[in-house]
């Protein structure tokens, strides 16, 4: 991969020129017709289902001004790309829309279309196309992302089932505290830090858990909120113990209480209900994938989430 750098250009070049002809030195997927034309065109495999999403980051809400634009840029697919995996699908194309501050010069943006560039290349899909403008005094960027899978094997938050096991992938809180890190509310620590800015949408377990999980959501406005929300759909309870969520040593070390952990958001992990029949099958498809899964809880006739048998005080994140 070229590093998809700025290239300097005539002094009046503007800002969706400078782009353009970073992504087109880079190298153009051929759907993208070389950026030249007024919309892309991408060949859609016949019997598959088409799966969108798209999601959004302001600056000064969800990253901070500091935040290295190539993090930025990789945290915005990875959002999205979180979503696809909680679809169970395969990433094939994405579509980027960025309102990039009147502060911020070109090699800022290019650093952040470096991000996408590198996570793209790591976890599938294309970057077709898109929209660059000045949006004043802070960024705001948005993304669209298409994937594909088996007709009628997408993976819902509203098919759990009563006495489902409930999983979760990775460790639980780690962005969160990342979070406080990067506003100089706690002490340094690189992994923390990273888990904020550089999360791992878990695409490879969601794939494996087609035909194995019930139900299934991403884990980004904090373990309990999503919970709630998944055992909502599905028109149940989620019972969790606190002494089953996994954390990082890290997480550990900080001395912040699990439930609180549980209520942090950005973990993009993959929260999901299978049967305890499916426990092989769970296991299984850890090994396979190389992630780490945890069985913390169940789900049972009735509504809400209890922690440890008691409502939780703080569920986590609501969008107002």
């Amino acid at each position: 991969m070229r590093t998809g750098r700025c290239l300097t250009g005539a002094a009046s070049a503007g800002l969706e020129e400078r782009l353009l002809a970073a992504l087109r030195e880079a190298g153009a997927p051929a759907a993208a017709l070389g950026f030249a034309d007024d919309a892309s065109v991408l060949p859609w495999p016949l019997g598959l289902d088409l799966v969108l999403t798209h999601d959004m980051l302001a600056e000064g809400v969800h990253f901070t001004s500091t935040c290295p634009p190539a993090d930025v840029g990789w945290k915005l697919v990875a959002v999205n790309l979180s979503d696809l995996a909680a679809m169970g699908a395969r990433p094939v194309a994405v579509l980027l829309g960025a309102g990039i501050a009147a502060s911020r010069d070109p090699e800022w943006a290019c650093s952040l279309l470096l991000g996408v560039r590198q996570i793209l290349d790591r976890f599938g899909g294309v970057l077709v196309g898109g929209d660059t403008i000045r949006s004043g005094a802070a960024s705001v960027l948005a993304l669209t992302a298409l994937g594909s899978l088996p007709p009628g094997a997408a993976l819902r938050r509203s098919g759990a089932r009563p006495g489902d096991d409930l999983f979760v992938s990775g460790t639980i809180g780690d962005a969160g505290l990342g979070l406080e890190i990067a506003q100089g509310r706690r002490a340094a620590d690189a992994f923390l830090l990273k888990r904020y800015r550089r999360p791992t949408p878990r695409l490879a377990l969601s794939q494996a858990l087609r035909g194995v999980a019930h139900a299934c959501i991403d884990v980004s406005d904090g373990l309990l909120r999503d919970a709630s929300r998944l055992a909502a759909a599905s028109g149940l309870a989620a019972k969790i113990e606190s002494a089953r969520i996994p954390l990082s040593p890290s997480a550990r070390a900080s001395g912040v209480s699990v439930a609180r952990l549980a209520a942090m958001g950005d973990d993009y992990e993959l929260l999901f209900a299978a049967p305890a029949a499916a426990r092989p099958a769970v296991a299984a498809a850890s090994r396979a994938t190389e992630t780490p899964v945890a069985r913390i809880g169940c789900l049972v006739v009735g509504e809400g989430v209890t922690l440890d048998g008691a409502v939780p005080a703080d569920l986590g994140h609501l969008h107002r």
